[in-house]
């Protein structure tokens, strides 16, 4: 299994902009074989960070939703000056995981 954070910190007047565009990035990603999970969300106590988390089944799954339409149109975006820094990306391998019951 295969985790990954993402995080952004845009620019203030960008900020809902590049929201946007990583919202238009779950419903696709949500879709995809070996997509376990895709959530986009904003940090509460700072409306300029937007943040991902996704997990996938392999790497694989993870290679073919990076290929996506919207992930390409969201990079150019930051790629525009739409952030303030360059985006934080961690991946992890998990080997298993558990949910309470």
């Amino acid at each position: 299994m295969i985790v990954v954070r993402f995080r952004v910190q845009c620019r203030p007047d960008r900020a809902e902009e590049v929201a946007a565009a990583m919202g238009d990035v779950v419903g696709p990603s949500r879709k995809m074989a070996g997509v376990l999970h895709f959530d986009v969300a904003r940090d509460v106590v700072d409306p300029t960070c937007v943040l991902a988390v996704e997990v996938f089944e392999d790497r694989a799954a993870l290679d073919r939703q990076e290929q996506l339409p919207e992930v390409a149109q969201a990079m150019k975006l930051f790629e525009s000056g739409a952030l303030v820094a360059d985006p934080e990306y961690t991946i992890y391998e998990a080997s298993s995981a558990e949910s309470p019951s």
